[in-house]
């Protein structure tokens, strides 16, 4: 893996290359990682994996041509035939009117400090074994624990670079650790199994392993002898383990390229209220530590904090240049790159505010109603906003948790759910996207 300078010379200098064998203009994108992960089961190593690897794109464009490549081998001559490659497929791409860089007036030309995306410290083998072994060890002590799939830890480092033909050039690097515990409780055919786990820039910010542990474990025990729930209407509580999802279908529905296609439940809405006037709805890609901060975006546009929906209403549809081009509005420095193609649309570190009452307040009232802890499938139509996936997780009755239930289906329309969600005050920050408790009447559940 190079480093963040070399890193950043390799894309420029791919960028020369195209140039010279006929691009009118192009960017490169770099990224490299490198990890370490250490499994175990039963208190005993049960597999150790290092990785590298490292990969370089080109997009070149010929008039309003345009093509994507990509290559790990970086050798000069690879990289070479890498551009004339790319540079031949544009000519014989078909014309496409959004097509094209970022604008050059907008390109990041100052990166915000202090992100604090790099520990630098690194673990060592011994270290991350002895980190899984902790991990499995406190959750197998859960009494009614009876088996166990594994703990494991890991650590990693990136460097990720973008260049333009139009004069951008960035790069900078991360690193990341992990930590997670898996168990069984029961036997035979009433066996339930959970987990726990944490995922961090900084080793110091994950909770120890005793805690990832501990929690895998009564998890796995609070699930034992489920019981069925009955048809019909009823509120559903989300928990934060599940919660979040429904922020990300949102994100995707106001993705600028599904609006463009006209593929997206929102469309049309940007300028209705969506949620109660008390939701707000952040992204912040300079939050220090976080899992997606970034200091500029896939185009090399400049990123910023915003809202995405204050006082229950949209700001907005978040852009790259060719989408903003279709839509006839600006990019909002939402570009995401991977190794090949062209730029998508991602948020960064997203947030929905916390309310008011405490999780046990939020469900004070509910005389029968569900606490979904786990999703299962993928029930959700972009178009139509749709909703129904299976799920697990625990009944309320007379505003209290009295036992687990599974086998379940929760269904509804996004547009509705939005409408009708109210937050808890539990909020944590330690995904990338984050939501509290979420509390949404009148959904209909599929039991027995």
């Amino acid at each position: 893996m190079l480093s963040v300078t070399a890193a950043q010379e390799r894309a420029s200098a791919l960028i020369d290359r195209a140039r010279k064998a006929g691009a009118d203009a192009a960017d490169a994108v770099y990224a490299g990682d490198s990890s370490e992960s250490i499994s175990v089961r039963l208190g005993k190593l049960e597999d150790v994996e290092r990785s590298e690897n490292e990969h370089i794109g080109l997009r070149v464009f010929v008039g309003r041509g345009s093509a994507s490549i990509g290559s790990s081998d970086l050798a000069d001559a690879a990289l070479d035939e890498l551009a004339a490659r790319a540079v031949a497929m544009a000519r014989a791409a078909p014309d496409d009117q959004y097509a094209g860089l970022a604008p050059e007036d907008r390109l990041a030309r100052e990166f915000p400090q202090g992100l604090d995306l790099v520990d630098k410290g690194e673990p060592d083998p011994v270290t991350l074994r002895a980190m899984a072994l902790a991990a499995e060890d406190a959750a197998r002590a859960v009494s009614g624990v009876t088996n166990s799939e594994g703990g494991g830890a890991s650590s990693g480092r990136g460097v990720f670079a973008l260049a333009t033909s139009h004069g951008f050039a960035g790069a900078y690097e991360t690193t990341s650790h992990g930590l997670s515990a898996s168990v069984i409780a029961g036997e035979g055919a009433d066996m339930q199994r959970d987990y726990a786990w944490r995922s961090a820039r900084h080793l110091s910010d994950l909770l120890s392993p005793e805690e990832i542990g501990s929690l895998a474990g009564t998890r796995a025990v609070a699930r034992l002898n489920p019981g069925k729930l009955g048809s019909g209407s009823m509120p559903v509580v989300f928990d934060p383990r599940v919660s979040g999802t429904l922020i990300g279908h949102l994100l995707g529905a106001i993705a600028g390229s599904s609006i463009a296609r006209r593929s997206s439940f929102l469309l049309g809405k940007e300028d209705e209220q969506l949620f109660d006037a008390g939701i707000a709805i952040h992204d912040d890609p300079h939050r220090p530590r976080a899992l997606r901060s970034r200091g500029f975006d896939g185009e090399g546009l400049p990123t910023a904090p915003r809202a995405l929906v204050e006082g229950g209403r949209l700001t907005g549809w978040l852009m790259d240049s060719a989408s903003a081009r279709q839509l006839g509005k600006e990019p909002t420095g939402h570009a995401s790159r991977g190794g090949n193609g062209a730029p998508g649309v991602s948020a960064s570190n997203v947030h929905m505010a916390a309310g008011s009452l405490s999780p046990a307040d939020l469900i004070a009232d509910i005389r029968e109603g569900v606490l979904v802890t786990e999703l299962i499938g993928q029930g959700v139509n972009a178009v139509t906003g749709d909703y129904s996936r299976g799920a697990s997780g625990y009944r309320i009755v007379n505003g209290e948790i009295v036992g687990p239930v599974a086998e379940f289906t929760v269904a509804g329309n996004l547009i509705a759910m939005f409408a009708a969600l109210v937050p808890a005050n539990d909020l944590e920050m330690y995904r990338a996207v984050n939501a509290p408790t979420l509390r949404i009447d009148g959904m209909m559940i599929a039991g027995d």
